[in-house]
């Protein structure tokens, strides 16, 4: 090339660089909305016209524009059947036997309490300190329930503020928080959902100018149930009917905001569950997850697989149903994928980037298995269509209503199910296909290798500690008391 060639290429560069065509595009903000101990059934665009137990439809129109407007998983899992082990996995990407969030202290409690001197441990990368570290806001509203004590609060895991509790509506102390504050020792449950989504608002308005993220876990529909007296009598099923659609019209508020912020289009939103339905209770204060099996605390369908729509405009097809195996362990790797991020390279990470799954008709889900565990137990695994259930009893299955119960603990064999057929999981095939067992029977060994099973005196070879204070003294209060 000839020097003033040269000269020429090398002064027109910078001006490459700076045109607008390539520029990098604006980092999308992301929305997590979690409902705690929503079922399968319980909301419009997952409800079974031919539920035969006669739940009535609950009325929820903004989420199910969600799914009108993005895509609806058929087949999403929360990581575990019960609260602070599933929580524990979205924000890590992990099984929660991974990372010593499914069972605590010497009874082997299966959630948090303030008995408890254990927590997330703040050496594992969660989705917030990834998104913090791209230069996001953050911010933690509701529910937290993975450590009451300072060293596990969500300051400490990437979050700039917190604004919520630290345990479930039916467990002391419920005392609301900002930050590492105690705020109000007593709040009033009917107005407490209301003032997440307040919260979640005001954070939107205040970032509209710069990526946020956004962790929304409403304390709805967990027992008990509460919400304003003016909204009572508006379901068709009931009390639980209405904190559904309470529930629902908070979710219409943040998109409402989306909206009046023109962010609505570089915002990705995901609403999903905990894990599946409370059915304690009359019929009027219950979910529900027809047509699967059982519900929550138990590895049957209903504890686990639940709803799970996402939306974002120009990316994700409007009106796309994905039947493909998918969970919230995927949020850190996908989301961290789309923020121009890397998950981890130094620990294992169970989650899988699901962007295909979100975007592309019928893609293929990345799992080539997902592996239901109870505490440090595993109960069954599931490859495509096939779940592999383990030997269990009957209290596996309804802990709930036989724990007070006089009725003899029977025991289950070995059961295989083909999920397409039979969702319900009625009919064991595993006569008609022992290879099919066997196959299962073998990612089961592989994962009991890596981090253990209970039922087996497995230990595992890669599980992480749980976070622990070593000596919990009167001192160690949950938070600062506000003056």
């Amino acid at each position: 090339m000839k020097p003033t060639l040269i000269l020429a290429a090398l002064l027109l560069a910078p001006l490459v660089v700076l045109t607008a065509a390539d520029a990098p595009a604006k980092k999308p903000n992301v929305i997590i909305i979690l409902a705690d101990d929503l079922g399968y059934d319980d909301l419009g665009c997952y409800w079974t016209p031919d539920n035969r137990l006669g739940f009535e439809k609950i009325q929820t129109p903004n989420i199910d524009q969600l799914a009108i407007e993005g895509v609806r998983f058929t087949d999403y899992y929360a990581p575990s059947s019960v609260c602070t082990p599933s929580r524990a996995a979205l924000l890590t990407g992990c099984y929660p036997v991974r990372v010593g969030m499914s069972s605590f202290g010497p009874k082997a409690a299966d959630v948090l309490s303030n008995a408890h001197a254990e927590g997330l441990n703040p050496d594992e990368v969660t989705l917030a300190k990834i998104l913090k570290g791209r230069g996001y806001a953050t911010a933690s509203v509701g529910k937290w329930h993975l450590g009451h004590l300072p060293a596990f609060s969500p300051r400490q895991h990437g979050f700039d503020s917190f604004y919520g509790m630290m345990f479930p509506n039916d467990m002391g102390p419920f005392v609301l928080h900002r930050d590492d504050i105690v705020v109000e020792p007593k709040p009033d449950q009917k107005t407490l959902n209301e003032r997440f989504t307040e919260e979640a608002v005001k954070f939107v308005r205040a970032k509209r100018e710069e990526p946020f993220f956004l962790y929304l876990s409403y304390s709805a529909p967990h027992i008990p149930l509460h919400l304003p007296d003016r909204l009572r009598g508006k379901s068709a099923r009931g009390l639980y009917g209405d904190v559904v659609e309470h529930l629902d019209s908070g979710v219409g508020e943040v998109l409402k905001v989306l909206d009046e912020t023109g962010l609505a289009n570089q915002t990705i939103v995901v609403f999903t569950s905990d894990n599946g339905p409370d059915t304690r209770g009359p019929y009027d204060k219950r979910g529900q997850a027809f047509p699967l099996r059982a519900a929550k605390a138990t590895t049957r369908e209903g504890g686990v697989r639940v709803p799970c729509v996402m939306r974002w405009p120009g990316h994700i097809p409007a009106g796309m149903v994905s039947s493909e195996i998918a969970s919230s362990m995927d949020l850190l790797p996908t989301l961290a994928g789309i923020a121009g991020a890397q998950p981890p390279q130094d620990r294992i990470i169970d989650g899988k980037d699901i962007l295909p799954l979100m975007t592309k008709p019928r893609a293929p889900s990345p799992h080539d298995a997902f592996y239901y565990y109870k505490l440090n137990k595993l109960e069954a695994v599931r490859s495509a269509n096939w779940k592999l259930v383990f030997p269990r009893t009957t209290m596996d299955d309804t802990p709930y209503k036989r724990k007070n119960s006089t009725a003899k603990d029977e025991p289950l064999p070995e059961a295989l199910y083909d999920l397409t057929a039979d969702v319900g999981e009625t009919k064991d095939v595993i006569a008609q296909h022992p290879e099919v067992a066997q196959r299962l029977r073998a990612l089961a060994e592989r994962m009991r290798e890596d981090i253990g099973d209970s039922a087996t005196n497995q230990k595992g070879k890669n599980r992480r500690p749980v976070g622990q204070v070593p000596v919990l003294k009167a001192a160690d209060t949950p938070a600062k008391k506000a003056k």
